[in-house]
């Protein structure tokens, strides 16, 4: 396992003995990490090199990974400078070729059992090397809340790496877009913010340098392209990288080279770390409880941006919530890419399911049926019983994975929001199948009746996709149609936007004109806003408990909130109670409704109390009337 030194001035591979021959000194000046491995150990120690040496020696087999370890030397046209007789007496002194091949070997220890165990190498660069140095940072996000809680994680990183949160891009030695490669229209805006902050980078020039960097989705998508594209990112990090943020911020001010990793990951999961939140004083939090996706829908791109569906240890999931709860947070958001699909396969969860995963009636998946692992209504279990106080809700998940288990759990829990996403996509049979859904829209409908069987009252809503490759006029009345017999709560509706690397990129075609899909975009968009209005005016005389969140983004005068389907109430500010104060975010306020929109609700506030008196006032209502209302 014998190991090179490439010397980038002569552009070879060298052993360490034709190394000592021609090069002055050795130092670290580039790593490429191509996987995960186990680091290369630092032998200076073995040799009791100064601590303030200017000699490190590396070795590891290049098979394993490639580390470029060059020489700072200078070479003339022969080829070589001569040596001083310091930097001789320090080659001499310096280790051999022999002590390099000897040290490859990793030491045996016997244990008492005698067996020989292998000793932990020691990394070659500590946590020291990749000081921030106060180096400010500003991060932006764009897309969906897996983005938001990346974002937080990723500054979580940082910050326990020595740099700064920057509050502007002003003060910012650094600026990081956290980006969304789901749709064309969501990269367009990227490429344009970056077009915003070049003008800023090259103005400042070399007094206060400016390095931008892109993360998340876009960064694994398009590496090559941002990185070509006028020269002006300096950092490109994948979804699954965020911990390597320190070595890229590091290389970067190092060397003029841009540093890259979108390394992908079937185990990052960053249970480990706690996520700095975006803002402290907000009574809400997301919790990223998986990552990845295993469905592999035709128009889809994030099982190759964020890879393969992989979950968090309920035991850390639990440890992270009792931190927000302990920091007042009463509403938290349990985050996945298809989050009721989680299996916990800690060794900790121990294989205490063997059975296969339960799908809904009616629905097929393109993998093989899962087993082992705690599954998803065990983690609502878990967190709902950590503060009856606190609200739980989940997103996004795959209607596929709504087994009696989890619902039955939703009914049992009063802070278990009941509120469902459930992304339909399409009402017609034949293009759901041509996105690779695995339901049928009669499966769908019956999932729907299902729910509302067991869950009376819950609130729905759903994602569409208008234009999909073949979808016909015809097609197209289907998904209205669905919309007008579910009456969702609410909808997400998009226009196609082919996406390379899909199934549907390399097969199917995108057919459907851009005026039209922006057409059918519209009409499903208004068609859903025509019901959820007509729901929200049925809502009027009616108490619901409202988180409060803060001042109302149209007046200081009014509180906004959210109430347990996750609609927006806005009502006066006026004191409560016997204390005569106003209420303050993360209160819980019963609101009487006296007006609503399809967005929002309107009302005006009756008195604080908690979430577990304002259930137990629940018991005492008439649920056949509540069942009307609501349905």
């Amino acid at each position: 396992m014998a190991s090179l030194i490439f010397c980038r001035n002569v552009g070879q591979f060298l052993t360490p003995l034709q190394s000592q021959a021609c090069c002055k000194t050795f130092s670290v000046i580039q790593m490429h990490q191509l996987a995960a491995l186990s680091s290369p150990r630092l032998v200076r120690k073995s040799y009791n090199e100064p601590p303030n040496s200017n000699l490190l020696y590396f070795f590891h087999d290049t098979s394993v990974r490639n580390v470029s370890t060059t020489c700072n030397r200078r070479h003339n046209d022969k080829g070589l400078f001569n040596s001083s007789l310091t930097q001789k007496k320090q080659l001499q002194q310096g280790p051999g070729l022999n002590d390099f091949l000897s040290g490859v070997s990793l030491p045996l220890q016997e244990s008492d059992d005698g067996t020989d165990i292998v000793l932990e190498d020691e990394s070659y660069l500590g946590a020291h090397h990749f000081q921030g140095y106060n180096r400010k940072v500003f991060i932006e996000t764009y897309g969906c809340q897996m983005n938001v809680n990346d974002t937080e994680i990723a500054q979580s990183i940082l910050l326990q790496n020595g740099f700064k949160k920057a509050s502007n891009i002003t003060e910012a030695d650094v600026v990081l877009l956290v980006t969304c490669a789901i749709r064309e229209g969501a990269e367009e805006k990227i490429w344009t913010r970056l077009q915003n902050l070049k003008g800023i980078k090259v103005k400042r020039g070399r007094k206060h340098p400016l390095k931008l960097g892109i993360l998340g989705c876009m960064a694994e998508r398009l590496k090559h392209k941002i990185l070509e594209k006028e020269k002006m990112v300096d950092i490109v990090c994948g979804p699954d990288a965020y911990r390597d943020l320190p070595r890229l911020l590091t290389e970067v001010y190092t060397s003029d080279a841009a540093a890259v990793n979108v390394q992908l990951s079937l185990e990052e999961t960053y249970a480990d770390v706690v996520p700095v939140r975006l803002n402290s004083d907000s009574p809400s939090a997301f919790v990223s409880i998986m990552r990845g996706c295993d469905n592999m829908c035709t128009y889809c791109i994030v099982p190759f941006t964020r890879g393969r569906e992989r979950s968090r240890p309920i035991s850390s999931i639990v440890e992270e919530i009792n931190i927000l709860s302990e920091q007042g947070v009463k509403n938290v958001t349990l985050l996945g890419q298809n989050v009721n699909s989680y299996r916990d396969l800690s060794m900790e969860a121990g294989d205490q399911n063997s059975e296969s995963t339960q799908l809904s009636t009616g629905f097929s998946t393109v993998y093989k049926p899962k087993t082992g692992g705690l599954r998803f209504a065990a983690l609502l279990k878990a967190v709902a019983e950590v503060n009856p106080e606190m609200r739980i809700r989940f997103t996004s998940p795959h209607p596929k994975d709504f087994p009696d288990e989890v619902l039955q759990t939703m009914l049992n829990y009063p802070n278990i929001c009941k509120q469902i996403h459930l992304p339909a996509q399409s009402g017609n049979s034949d293009v759901l199948a041509s996105m690779g859904r695995g339901y049928t829209r009669e499966a769908y409908l019956l999932l729907v009746q299902h729910i509302r069987s067991i869950l009376p009252g819950v609130s729905l809503s759903s994602d569409f996709i208008a234009g999909f490759c073949g979808e016909t006029e015809e097609a197209h009345q289907d998904t209205l149609s669905l919309i007008d017999i579910v009456k969702y709560n609410y909808a997400f509706c998009f226009p196609y936007s082919m996406r390379q690397k899909t199934k549907a990129y390399h097969r199917l075609q995108d057919n459907v004109p851009k005026d039209v899909k922006s057409r059918r975009h519209l009409e499903l968009f208004d068609r859903y806003r025509v019901h959820a209005d007509i729901r929200h005016k049925s809502l009027i005389g009616e108490k619901q408990l409202v988180l409060v969140e803060g001042e109302s983004r149209k007046s200081s005068l009014d509180l906004s909130g959210l109430n347990d389907a996750n609609t927006r109430v806005v009502f006066p500010s006026i004191p409560l109670g016997s204390e005569n104060l106003h209420p303050q975010p993360g209160d819980y306020v019963v609101v009487e409704i006296t007006s609503g929109s399809s967005l929002t609700l309107q009302g005006k506030a009756l008195y604080k109390t908690t979430l577990t008196e304002f259930s137990k006032s629940l018991l005492h209502e008439p649920r056949v009337e509540y069942v009307q209302r609501n349905l």
